[in-house]
């Protein structure tokens, strides 16, 4: 079972960039970040016509979140990350696929920092890992597909001081990574790859790709119950260097 997470940037600009993945890759499941298209303007058929079931929520102009299952109808849980009655940013959806449940997320940014957009960042993942406890406790087979905003170690972005002060590599949003992962979960990319970077975002500026100036912002975290299958895991780097391509590229595992 291959699960995948790949923030896309404006669903509807990329979608043939996604379709070419899909048939490509042939993930089992997907989790899409940063749609930016309403409910409405989802690309439900496109995505049909490819062999994919769906469920998201969308957002205007901004976030935006979903679930593929390929041949499959994705079972929706929730679409909203619980703790505040407030937040209506579409940033969280959870499915059941197949046995297993798989989120996709898409943590707020938190630039600039400090400031209230970064203590939103560090309260989201509060919010997140208090959700996330909740699966460790019942044993269940979740994989927490996202594009997490936060490269967790120095290792995970090129050798640089120019994001010095940005709130992806900030020490209290790496913490609060930190913390999640200390529940019981495992950092798949990672686990499957510890000497290599496996960046999965690279800007558009400056010439970043080119450069391999890259950041690991996109993760996979498998439950207790469900680590024990990771059979693999990569990133489809070669994504981010098509025509009209998004900033991120899909990192994925394979689950015996």
């Amino acid at each position: 079972m291959k699960v995948a997470t790949f923030n896309i940037n404006n669903v509807n600009k990329r979608l043939p960039n996604l379709l070419r993945w899909l048939r490509a890759a042939k993930p089992d499941v997907v989790a899409l970040q940063e749609l930016k298209a309403t409910d409405a303007e989802f690309p439900i058929s496109a995505v049909e016509k490819a062999g994919y079931g769906a469920v998201w929520r969308g957002q205007k102009s901004w976030n935006g979140v979903a679930i593929l299952a390929r041949k499959a109808e994705p079972i929706l849980i929730r679409d909203a990350l619980p703790g505040d009655a407030s937040d209506r940013e579409a940033r969280y959806i959870e499915a059941a696929v197949r046995g297993i449940v798989v989120t996709s997320i898409y943590l707020p940014n938190g630039n600039p920092q400090p400031g209230p957009k970064f203590d939103t960042k560090l309260a989201w993942f509060k919010r997140l890992r208090a959700h996330a406890k909740k699966f460790i406790k019942q044993d269940i087979p979740v994989v927490l597909a996202g594009d997490y905003n936060v490269a967790p170690t120095p290792f995970d972005i090129y050798p640089t001081r120019s994001w010095d002060k940005d709130a992806l590599i900030q020490p209290q949003s790496r913490a609060e990574y930190a913390k999640l992962v200390d529940q019981g979960w495992l950092d798949a990319i990672r686990e499957r790859h510890p000497k290599q970077p496996m960046y999965t975002f690279w800007d558009y500026m400056r010439h970043r790709w080119p450069r391999d100036a890259g950041l690991r912002l996109d993760h996979l975290l498998l439950s207790p119950a469900l680590a024990p299958r990771l059979h693999k895991a990569g990133v489809d780097r070669n994504i981010r260097g098509e025509q009209g391509a998004s900033d991120h590229a899909p990192a994925w595992v394979v689950l015996k």
